[in-house]
Order: C-alpha cells, then sequence, then structure tokens
C-alpha cells in the first residue's frame, strides 16, 4: 500500500526554523515527482515546492522562494522541506503529494496523485 507519512511539524517563533519530512512506503520515490501543499484554516490549499524524481529540477512559490529549500534522498525514501525565516503567514497544514511521472521542469501547481496525512506547523511568539 503506497503511503506518504510527512512529520517534523510544530510550533516555532517568527523567523525560526522548521525541517519537514515526507517519507514513503510501500514504494521507492525514486521515479516519483514530489510536491509540498499548505492550507491554512479558511484558505485554499496551496502549492508549496516540487522536486522532480531526480532532484535535478525544483521549483518554489513565490510566497516562500529564498526561505524554503527542498531536496530528497532517494536512498532513504525521503523528502524534506527546509523552512527557514518562518512567518505567521507560513502557520498550516503541510502535505507531501507524489506522483509518477519524469518532467524536467516541476509545476508547484500540479495534480499528484498520492497524498500524506499533513503536519501542523504554526508560527507564533
Amino acid at each position: 500500500q503506497l503511503q506518504l507519512v510527512e512529520s517534523g511539524g510544530g510550533l516555532v517563533q517568527p523567523g525560526g526554523s522548521l525541517r519537514l519530512s515526507c517519507a514513503a512506503s510501500g514504494f521507492t520515490l525514486d521515479s516519483y515527482l514530489i510536491g509540498w501543499f499548505r492550507q491554512a484554516p479558511g484558505k485554499e490549499r496551496e502549492g508549496v515546492s516540487c522536486i522532480s524524481s531526480s532532484g535535478g529540477s525544483t521549483n518554489y512559490a513565490d510566497s516562500v522562494k529564498g526561505r524554503f529549500t527542498i531536496s530528497r534522498d532517494n536512498a532513504k525514501n525521503m523528502v524534506y522541506l527546509q523552512m527557514n525565516s518562518l512567518k505567521p503567514e507560513d502557520a498550516a497544514i503541510y502535505y507531501c503529494a507524489a506522483d509518477k511521472v519524469l518532467v524536467s521542469l516541476c509545476v508547484v501547481e500540479y495534480k499528484y496523485d498520492y497524498w500524506g496525512q499533513g503536519t501542523q506547523v504554526t508560527v507564533s511568539s
């Protein structure tokens, strides 16, 4: 059974950092495009970042460029989202998503087939 599990969320002060992890089970991530999304209360889900299966292509929403970094370790079947300089508006439930597709350039707003359950990120003093 293909499953994605996010972890690493929590409460952080503005300006702080968190690293989210996305672990895959039931399949190997090395053939999958991976994305991170977030949804804040009362708002629509928005794409945050994406990374191609090889890691050669990454992309970010304008709101997080320069602050967030997506990476993957296919040997560990893991994808990460390093979030620095967090702002209150970054608070949301963060989801990772996967799709078995090869792309040369990934786009943040992509319709993925598989989704995790999410991890809560709270940014507050």
